[in-house]
C-alpha cells in the first residue's frame, strides 16, 4: 500500500534536501577525484568516514525517526543519516540525487549459523565480543556446510519500486539494487570453529581446514552463478569497503542493465583471523580459494584489519587487486615501500582515539601525518578510511573534529 500522507510529506521534505545537496557541483567534482585515485593517478588523498556508533551521534533529534511506517523509517534513515553526515563529516563522501531499494532477495544460507556466547559493555552498541563455539570438529561436519539457494520475489520488490516512486518521484530517483557479493571464508569459518579451534587446526590438521575453505568457496562460487543468472547483481556501486568505488574501468563491456555480471562489479576479500599467522600460512589457506572469486570480478579490494605489510608477495599474486587495507596496525614505512604505486594504500587510522577518556586532536594529526608523509616518499596512492568506530564517548565532535583534521591535510 502506498505510503500514508504523514510519512509521504517526512520524506519528501527530507529528499528535497538531499536532492539540492546531490546537485552542488562538488558532487560530480568529487567523483572525478575517487576515479583518479582508483586509475592510481591520484590528484589528493582521499577520505572517508563509516562504521560509526550512530546510537551516540544523535544531537538536536536529527536522527530521530518521525515516520510511522517500518519501510519508511527505513528510508528514512537513510535519508537523515546522510544529511547528518553532510552537514557534520562529510569527508568525501559523495551524494548522488538517488534512494537505493534492495531487491527483495532470498538466500538460504550455507547450513550453518555461529553458535556463541556474547558480551556488551554498552547496551545501546551492536558492538559486542563473541566467543564462537565450535560446531566443525570431523570431516562428516563439513557435509553440514550447503550451497545456498537464491530466490527473488518479484512482486515484493515491484511493490517496493512503486511505493518508492509515489514517495520520491520528482525529486529523487529510485534505483532498485541487487547484491554485491564479497568473499571472506574464514570471517564465517571461525563462527563455525571457534578462534582457538581454528588457529590450532591451521597447524595441527591443515588438510581437515583445506577441506572446509574448499568446500565453503565452492558454496560462494555457486551463489554467485545463481545472482549473475538471476539478474540479482547490482547495477551501481558507490563504495566498496568503505571506500569510494568510482571508476572509468567499469562496466566491463557488453552490459546488459538487465542482467549485471561480476565483472562488472567491485568485490572484496579478506582474512582477518590470520593476523597471526605467517606470510607462507596466510598464502597457503587464501590463495587457492580467493584467486577464483577475484578472476570473475572486474576490480578487487584486499584486506580488513590484518595487517599486511608483510604479505604483499602473496596480494600481488591475487588477480584485479586495486586496494589493500592497511591496518592500525601495520608497520606504515614497510607497507608503503612494498607497495609503491601498485595500489592503493588505503589506510585504516585507529578509532581508539575517538574511545580515550580525554580527546587530543595533536594525537590524530600526527597519526594522520605519518601515513601521509610514508605513502609521500614512497609514492602511494593513499586513502584514510576512518571505520569500525565503536563509540566516541558520546561525543560525536570528536568525530567531526576527525573530519576537520583529516580534510586540511589532505588538502594541503
Amino acid at each position: 500500500m502506498p505510503a500514508s500522507p504523514q510519512d509521504r510529506a517526512i520524506l519528501r521534505g527530507l529528499a528535497t534536501q538531499v536532492a539540492e545537496i546531490a546537485a552542488l557541483p562538488v558532487q560530480q567534482e568529487t567523483i572525478a577525484l575517487w576515479k583518479a585515485l582508483n586509475g592510481l593517478k591520484p590528484v589528493r588523498p582521499m577520505f572517508m568516514m563509516d562504521q560509526l556508533p550512530w546510537h551516540e551521534l544523535n544531537v538536536d533529534d536529527e536522527l530521530t525517526p518521525r515516520c510511522e511506517d517500518a519501510f519508511c523509517r527505513g528510508l528514512e534513515w537513510g535519508l537523515r543519516a546522510t544529511l547528518y553526515l553532510w552537514r557534520h563529516m562529510r569527508a568525501d563522501m559523495v551524494v548522488e540525487p538517488f534512494v537505493d531499494i534492495p531487491k527483495a532477495i532470498g538466500n538460504t544460507g550455507f547450513g550453518l549459523g555461529a553458535v556463541e556466547n556474547q558480551l556488551a559493555t554498552d547496551p545501546a552498541n551492536s558492538v559486542v565480543s563473541h566467543q564462537y563455539i565450535g560446531q566443525l570438529r570431523t570431516e562428516a561436519d563439513i557435509e553440514k556446510i550447503t550451497d545456498p539457494v537464491v530466490s527473488h520475489d518479484e512482486a515484493a520488490t515491484a511493490q517496493a519500486e512503486e511505493i518508492a516512486h509515489g514517495i520520491f518521484d520528482g525529486l529523487l530517483g529510485v534505483r532498485m539494487q541487487g547484491a554485491a557479493p564479497v568473499l571472506a571464508p574464514f570471517d564465517i569459518i571461525v563462527g563455525w570453529c571457534g578462534v582457538e579451534g581454528l588457529i590450532l587446526d591451521l597447524a595441527d590438521r591443515p588438510e581437515f581446514v583445506h577441506a572446509i575453505v574448499r568446500r565453503l568457496t565452492e558454496a560462494n562460487l555457486r551463489m554467485l552463478d545463481q545472482y549473475e543468472s538471476q539478474g540479482l547483481l547490482c547495477s551501481h556501486q558507490q563504495l566498496i569497503h568503505c571506500t569510494g568505488a568510482y571508476t572509468d574501468e567499469l562496466p566491463a563491456p557488453g552490459l546488459d542493465p538487465a542482467h549485471p555480471r561480476a565483472r562488472d562489479l567491485w568485490t572484496y576479500g579478506m582474512s582477518q583471523i590470520f593476523s597471526t599467522v605467517s606470510p607462507r600460512m596466510h598464502e597457503e589457506f587464501e590463495l587457492p580459494y580467493l584467486t577464483p572469486w577475484f578472476e570473475r570480478f572486474g576490480i578487487a579490494y584486499y584486506g580488513c584489519c590484518e595487517p599486511l605489510d608483510r604479505k604483499l608477495a602473496m596480494i600481488r599474486k591475487l588477480p584485479k587487486v586495486r586496494k589493500v587495507s592497511m591496518s592500525p596496525w601495520v608497520d606504515e614505512e614497510l607497507g608503503a615501500s612494498e607497495i609503491g604505486g601498485d595500489f592503493v594504500f588505503s589506510r585504516k587510522p585507529s578509532p581508539a582515539f575517538l574511545a580515550r577518556d580525554t580527546w587530543t586532536p595533536a594525537l590524530v594529526e600526527a597519526d594522520l601525518r605519518e601515513t601521509l608523509d610514508a605513502c609521500q616518499r614512497h609514492g602511494c596512492p593513499v586513502e584514510l578510511i576512518l571505520k569500525d568506530v565503536s563509540t566516541c564517548r558520546y561525543q560525536p565532535q570528536r568525530l567531526w573534529e576527525w573530519n576537520e583534521i583529516a580534510r586540511r591535510l589532505v588538502e594541503a
